[in-house]
């Protein structure tokens, strides 16, 4: 079951340039395991951006199911992540209601460092970006290890994760310390998200703990 879509990535396929090389970003939701009966579906096109626009809706506060799998498709092409709700509730809270709600569409992978990370999760548009940007979540604790293909929130220390995630291109064991909780990992298509643009390094961006 598809609950979350949106045109981002497809039309980049259409663009030339940086855009194309960074690696627009569209995040659908999908196999939804272990759903519970009367959960909301995705936000509809027309009342997409209003939700977005409004954090204290009540579609923000839906949990999420036990396990979901979440198609990436970039212009790089698609991977896939699998979230436990289990390993990261609140993070995975988060990241369902922020994908079925489109916050991901038409926004790029800004911080690609190879054999690090590739990051993203700023929106692409700066109206939306301004609602989000300071609105942290509180943090979760860390049952699994920042292991190669893992997914997690990005952070600059305690309680100030918000809407940037992080995939590790590599075992980043280091992170587990510091507190940084995966909430899922990619089980398909590791290769597109080892493939993404990063010719700008920390020119693009630089790391929310670095005050970017």
């Amino acid at each position: 079951m598809i609950v979350a879509i949106g045109r981002g990535a497809r039309a980049a396929r259409r663009t030339t340039g940086a855009a194309l090389l960074a690696g627009a970003v569209l995040v659908s939701v999908i196999a939804c395991h272990g759903m519970r009966s009367g959960a909301a579906p995705g936000a509809a096109p027309a009342s997409r951006r209003t939700i977005l626009l409004t954090p204290s809706d009540p579609f923000w506060s839906v949990q999420a199911p036990p396990r979901f799998q979440a198609v990436v498709e970039t212009s790089k092409g698609t991977f896939t992540l699998e979230c436990f709700r289990s390993w990261a509730p609140v993070g995975v809270d988060h990241f369902y209601n922020l994908a079925r709600a489109g916050f991901f569409d038409d926004s790029r992978f800004f911080r690609t460092l190879p054999g690090y990370i590739a990051q993203f999760g700023i929106p692409g548009d700066p109206a939306v970006t301004r609602v989000w940007k300071d609105r942290a979540i509180a943090d979760d604790s860390v049952y699994q290890s920042n292991v190669r293909g893992t997914i997690g929130f990005a952070m600059t220390g305690p309680n100030t994760r918000t809407t940037q995630l992080y995939i590790s291109r590599k075992d980043n064991t280091q992170l587990d310390a510091q507190g940084f909780s995966p909430l899922g990992r990619v089980i398909a298509g590791m290769a597109v998200v080892d493939s993404l643009y990063d010719g700008y390094g920390e020119n693009a961006g630089g790391g929310v703990r670095a005050g970017k």
